[in-house]
């Protein structure tokens, strides 16, 4: 059962942070973009956004982000819908390993909301519900971990 967003007042203290979105599945990804945008800047932060075709590119463009070492967070947006075949699985699959990978390699928060969904009732209820939109969530677990990466400098 889907959770109701809680409204969380997270100051951003100037961070900056960056969102990978992919333009495959627009009417799904755009939706959490916005809200997630939205949040950030509600926060006090600044957005800069790339986007790329699919969620498989997504990783390769989040490493890059990391490895500048100028964002507070990167915030992965995609929505991967299952088919007939294992085809999502393994994209799915392979863009959580990666993300994961370049998080611990950089040390930057990467907040991953590539989702992997059944059908496209799933992805109205995560991303175009203003209750349950994972774009907000993201952006509400990057402004907290980049408090948390800020209290761990010293």
């Amino acid at each position: 059962m889907l959770q109701k967003i809680a409204k969380k007042k997270i100051p951003a203290h100037g961070g900056r942070f960056a969102i990978v979105a992919s333009t495959y599945n627009a009417r799904f990804v755009d939706a959490m973009l916005r809200a997630a945008k939205a949040e950030i800047l509600r926060a006090g932060g600044t957005v800069q956004i790339v986007r790329v075709p699919g969620a498989y590119e997504i990783p390769v463009v989040a490493a890059r982000l990391g490895r500048a070492k100028i964002f507070s967070g990167i915030i992965c947006l995609g929505v991967i819908l299952r088919g007939a075949t294992t085809h999502a699985q393994h994209i799915g699959e392979a863009v959580s390993n990666a993300l994961v990978q370049i998080q611990i390699q950089h040390e930057v928060p990467v907040i991953h909301e590539v989702l992997l969904l059944e059908n496209e009732q799933q992805a109205k209820e995560r991303c175009l519900s203003r209750t349950h939109n994972r774009g907000t969530e993201a952006a509400q677990t990057a402004l907290e971990m980049a408090r948390v990466m800020k209290s761990l400098q010293g």
